[in-house]
Order: structure tokens, then C-alpha cells, then sequence
């Protein structure tokens, strides 16, 4: 194969910073009960206000990763049991976990076949008087079409919550991904544009969503008594605390990455418009569209086989192109409504919590052909290039391009 370098965002700045924290011992300055501490270290306080104001948004929430991220903004919406939320098939597991950490249903969309991102159509059919909130996936880097999803939530008085785990920097109009729902977010987990490791950042506008996740990142619901009243959410239903909180190492790591994003997603802009300009040119592939007023910061690079190439099989495809030196590809993405938690409804024991909460709720949507856009994907014509796995130089990536060049003439595909 041929040998890429690993992507590496981490320097001397990085070092500098997280060796600052260790010389000074103090490596997390959370408490939970009612005090200053309560909101974590300096490090982590400054990063928030620095992601606040890089975001343009007035509250940034720094957690332990983004899969805590979600738990606490699912949690500050203050759902009832039973409450259903929709949410796209294609995802990573967590962003349909933290629905059911709060035993509330998810109900999975078809994806869009052009944008991967969750499909308006598909949402629209599955919308009943239980929702109470929809969860849009920026998926591999681009934003969901936020203002049709905008319009349906206001229009049913529904929540909007943008997982932007996989699209710091993107831009949808004049907003960062996941800057425009009620809360949005991103990763800070190791593989992404950006990391401490792990970690995440929680983004909103809202005072009391900002104060309901805080509380749920620490322990909520032993604070709660100690707050003076005033200061208390108006809603106090749902606290239930956990140690989500971020460490000041992490947090000053972050910092530093914060200062680097426009950078590197610039970088990997680059290297998507040098595979769109050669690819474009071969039959048989099908390349992300990306939605006017969007920018994409492609964290994954996709391409769906079509006419010859997909007769010819996907499986075929992808092996000839590792064979010829490609770095390892990934086929389709997973299709969470098809995961045996979904299908046989025992999240919690056999108990069919929270789905038996909800005497009108039929899971019908957990079976094969519910969303076949993604399911035809994984099964047959999807693959991924994943380009915040490697660093990638232009001589990289002319050499990928060879390489496939290589492989569309030894599979007679053009």
C-alpha cells in the first residue's frame, strides 16, 4: 500500500499548554456543589468563552465528549417519557442513545441521497403528536438544510438540535454548523478536525438550557438544593446529574486547536475540490452535492457507485483500489434502525422501556425498508474516503488519484 502519514493537529503548543496545567497540579478545579468551582477551572472556562465567541453563539458548554454533549442536550429540553424524537439512521450509535438515556423514542429519517444529511421528505412523514424534538446530523461535514428543518419545528412548536460532531467550522449561510438549532455541537474526539483526545462543546443561545445542561454535566441534582432560588431553572424536572465534566489538560489542549480550525479545514477543503475536479470525470461515481450557502469541511469524503461500477460491485471496486495502494476504505455507514436494541426493543432489560410508555408508538420504523436511501447505500453502492485519517499532501493526493485512475482502467470502467 502506499504509505500515508497519520493526521496530526497536535504541536508544540499543544505540549506547552497541557505541560503549564501539569506543572501547576491543578488538573480538574470542578466541584459538585454550589460554588464558582461548580463551573470547572480556568481552563475550562476560558475555552468556553473562546468557542462562544469563535461560534458567535452567547452560551459554549465544554463536556467530556460529545456523546455527553448530546445526553445533556437532550436532557435540558425537558422531554417527557414516551416523547418521540426523530433522528437520521445514519449517525454514530450515540446520537440515538441519548434519546433513550432519557427514555424517549427515536424514530429514525431516511437520509438525503445527494447531502447524506437527514431528508425534509422523510421527516415530514414520520412527524406525529408525540414529537417533540428532531436531531439533524451534519454528516461528514456539511450542514443539514437548517432553515426547512427551522420552519417544521416552529411551526409544531418541536426542538431542533444540530449533532455537529463531524463539521466544526462549516457554514450554513451566515452560521457555523450547529450554531442556528436551539442546541447544537461538536466533537472533540481524537479522530476529528480538532481534538483534545476526547471532549466536546455544546453550543445555544438559551440561559436556561445553557443553566439545565451545566447542571446535568455536574451532578444537578445534588446542586439544586444549594442554589438560591432565583438562580434555579424555570424548570427543575429531569436533573439527574452526571460527571460529564471536562479536565483543564483537555480544555487547554482544546484552546490551542481552537486557534488552528480555520486552517485545517481549509486544508481538507482543498483536498476535496482536487478529488471532485479529477473524480467528476469518471463514470460510475457519484460525489457529494453541497447545498448552496453551505461550505463542507469533509471529514469523510464519500462516493456512491452508479451504472457499470455498481454492477461491477462495490466489494470488487474497493478491493481492487486497495490492492492498487489505496489506504483502506470504509463501505456504507451504519444503519442505527436496523441495531438489535432497535429491533427487539430492550434498552432497559426486556422491560420494552421506554417504547411500551407510549401505547400508540408502533416500531415499524426499526424495519428493513423503513430508510431505504440508506440502507441501498450500506448494503451496496457507498463508500468512504476518510480524509481526517491521513495528512495528505498534494503528492498524496494526485497519488490517490492514480491510484483509482489505475483501477477504473484495469475494471474497464471507462
Amino acid at each position: 500500500k502506499y504509505v500515508l502519514k497519520k493526521y496530526n493537529s497536535i504541536g508544540k503548543e499543544e505540549l506547552r499548554a497541557a505541560s503549564e496545567v501539569v506543572e501547576r497540579g491543578v488538573l480538574s478545579s470542578f466541584v459538585g456543589s454550589w460554588s464558582p468551582s461548580f463551573f470547572g477551572g480556568e481552563q475550562v472556562q476560558s475555552l468556553e468563552r473562546e468557542m462562544a465567541s469563535y461560534f458567535g453563539v452567547k452560551h459554549a458548554i465544554s463536556v467530556n465528549s460529545w456523546t455527553s454533549g448530546l445526553i445533556c442536550a437532550v436532557g435540558a429540553l425537558g422531554l417527557e417519557p414516551g416523547d418521540e424524537v426523530i433522528v437520521p439512521t445514519w449517525t454514530m450509535s450515540a446520537t440515538a442513545t441519548a434519546i433513550l438515556v432519557w427514555n424517549c423514542v427515536p424514530v429514525f429519517a431516511d437520509i438525503d441521497p445527494d447531502t447524506f444529511c437527514i431528508s425534509i421528505d422523510s421527516v415530514m412523514e414520520l412527524i406525529t403528536p408525540r414529537t417533540r424534538a428532531i436531531i439533524a446530523v451534519d454528516i461528514f461535514g456539511q450542514s443539514a438544510d437548517i432553515e426547512a428543518l427551522r420552519a417544521i419545528c416552529n411551526q409544531r412548536n418541536i426542538f431542533l438540535i444540530s449533532d455537529s460532531a463531524q463539521a466544526p467550522n462549516a457554514r450554513r449561510n451566515n452560521s457555523f454548523a450547529g450554531a442556528a438549532s436551539d442546541i447544537g455541537g461538536i466533537s472533540l474526539n481524537y479522530h476529528k478536525h480538532i481534538h483534545s483526545g476526547e471532549g466536546g462543546v455544546i453550543f445555544t443561545d438559551s440561559d436556561e438550557y445553557a443553566l439545565r445542561m451545566k447542571l446535568i454535566r455536574n451532578h444537578g441534582e445534588v446542586v439544586l438544593s444549594e442554589m438560591p432560588e432565583l438562580e434555579r431553572p424555570k424548570n427543575i424536572s429531569g436533573l439527574i446529574g452526571f460527571n460529564f465534566r471536562l479536565g483543564e489538560i483537555e480544555a487547554a489542549i482544546a484552546r490551542e486547536q481552537l486557534k488552528k480550525l480555520a486552517r485545517l479545514t481549509a486544508r481538507r477543503s482543498e483536498i476535496a475540490q482536487s478529488l471532485f475536479t479529477k473524480l467528476k470525470t469518471f463514470p460510475g461515481i457519484k460525489m457529494p452535492r453541497i447545498d448552496t450557502g453551505n461550505t463542507h469541511v469533509f471529514y469523510m469524503f464519500p462516493i456512491v457507485l452508479t451504472g457499470k461500477a455498481l454492477i461491477l460491485g462495490r466489494d470488487r471496486v474497493c478491493k481492487t483500489l486497495e490492492n492498487n495502494g489505496l489506504f483502506e476504505v470504509e463501505q456504507g455507514y451504519e444503519n442505527l434502525h436496523l441495531l438489535p436494541i432497535y429491533e427487539r426493543g430492550n434498552a432497559y432489560g426486556e422491560s420494552d422501556i421506554p417504547w411500551g410508555l407510549d401505547e400508540y408508538f408502533k416500531p415499524n420504523n426499526y424495519e428493513k425498508g423503513s430508510c431505504p436511501v440508506a440502507e441501498e447505500y450500506k448494503e451496496s453502492s457507498l463508500f468512504l474516503l476518510p480524509l481526517c485519517v491521513y495528512e495528505l499532501s498534494d503528492a498524496d493526493v494526485w497519488k490517490v488519484l492514480e491510484i483509482f485512475e489505475n483501477t477504473w482502467r484495469e475494471l474497464d470502467l471507462f
